[in-house]
């Protein structure tokens, strides 16, 4: 495709995207259907530009009104410029030499704002938690992610796996505190591959990996993950299992979990009982009371620490839908606590990095229920080998008490974990 035709094309999903109407990986999804012309090189253009976009907005936004034309244009140029004079074809004399005085200005020098390209609601609560280490978290939100696999430790071995890609040209590197893991630059295409067709492998961060690990199932329990998703954990979780005993996926999503079953087919798991529930106090959910050995809360939240991945996020959350999931999230977790018998484990998770959808939930299940007895996160990974434990995790009096991962430090998505015992 020409550049001109193709920045025309970036425009356009510049713009769609920026109503925030939708997720934007529905939105690029959506605009490849209905533009099924564009090649593979095209596509990764045009989703890389808009994730560039979305990631630096607040700058970009104090760049654009110096140039000329629609403003998604003056945003798809910034986002799309790289090195080389591809684009450059596609300007107007006008757009080249503003772009000239664009690269002249030194970021640094900016307002915080431009710098850091988060809402503000959002900057002071991370601030306070991270002090000096605000700034590498902001760049390495703005930086993008690379790709964890974790190997279906039921049938396969990592070391296998390793090899698989290495011969298909992709370069594994084991992750440092997974022991299921395995890290991959770039974004290469991963389901042709014998090893995925067969379920030897998945893709799933490491700090996901990490979550189904603290709930440590057990061949022959029965166990719950509560809010399962599409799944990534539950497979995770069977597999710790060896595909015995019985292991219940709820979500409130069907859509959802018709996405865990062609990823349940390939696992070669038989244990797995996916159910849509209405809600927490479905009556499937009653049944079960007192009856499960472990469950898993990964709770639904605000999803503020996947925005290496999802940066669109960040400006289409606000502080008052987080109060509004806190409520949910501590419903949640406490008729999820019903299901277990005494000496049940109980795993409180999020996605999220802000005290509101993680501590203070934890905090309060631990006051309302005393006869859940907190364990601590970073004792329980040291027990299952998991090198480096106590650096993942924080609070309590030991800093061992919540799981706690965050991009900058970890290299993972932000994720917050608490433990229980019933007593």
């Amino acid at each position: 495709m020409h550049p001109k035709a193709l920045l025309d094309v970036c425009s356009e999903l510049v713009r769609l995207s920026l109503k925030f109407d939708h997720p934007t990986d529905a939105i690029v999804a959506k605009f490849f259907r209905d533009n099924r012309g564009l090649g593979p090189r095209e596509r990764a253009t045009l989703s890389g530009t808009v994730y560039t976009v979305l990631r630096k907005k607040l700058l970009f936004d104090h760049f654009a009104p110096s140039g000329s034309g629609p403003k998604e244009r003056r945003l798809a140029i910034l986002g799309f410029y790289g090195p080389g004079d591809f684009l450059r074809s596609a300007l107007t004399d006008q757009e080249k030499n503003w772009l000239d005085q664009c690269e002249k200005i030194n970021v640094a020098d900016l307002m915080e704002r431009h710098r850091h390209n988060l809402p503000e609601w959002l900057v002071q609560p991370l601030k306070d938690q991270l002090g000096d280490e605000f700034w590498p978290l902001a760049e390495s939100l703005n930086l993008g992610a690379g790709l964890d696999l974790r190997v279906n430790a039921l049938n396969a071995k990592r070391a296998d796996v390793q090899k698989e890609l290495a011969q298909a040209g992709i370069k594994a590197v084991n992750t440092p505190y997974s022991p299921w893991g395995l890290r991959i630059a770039g974004k290469p295409t991963l389901n042709k591959l014998d090893g995925f067709i067969k379920g030897a492998f998945e893709v799933q961060d490491e700090g996901s990996q990490l979550l189904a690990m603290l709930l440590d199932a057990k061949r022959g329990e029965m166990v719950v993950d509560f809010c399962a998703g599409a799944g990534g954990k539950t497979l995770a979780i069977g597999a710790c299992m060896r595909s015995t005993g019985r292991l219940y996926a709820f979500d409130t999503s069907p859509h959802r979990l018709d996405a865990l079953k062609p990823r349940l087919a390939r696992s070669g798991l038989s244990n797995v009982h996916p159910a849509a529930i209405a809600h927490e106090r479905d009556d499937r959910v009653k049944r079960l009371a007192g009856k499960i050995d472990r469950v898993l809360v990964d709770a639904p939240c605000s999803g503020l620490g996947t925005l290496r991945r999802n940066p669109d996020l960040k400006w289409r959350q606000s502080l008052g839908l987080v109060a509004e999931l806190a409520v949910t999230q501590a419903a949640i977790l406490q008729s999820a606590a019903r299901l277990l018998k005494p000496g049940g484990r109980l795993v409180y998770a999020t996605c999220s990095m802000l005290v509101q959808e993680n501590e203070a939930i934890a905090q309060a299940f631990s006051e309302a229920n005393p006869d859940f007895a907190p364990l601590e996160a970073g004792e329980v990974l040291s027990g299952l080998k998991v090198a480096d434990a106590a650096k993942l995790c924080s609070g309590g009096e030991t800093g061992q008490r919540y799981l706690r991962l965050w991009p900058h430090r970890h290299h993972t998505d932000g994720f917050f974990a608490a433990v229980w015992q019933k007593v």
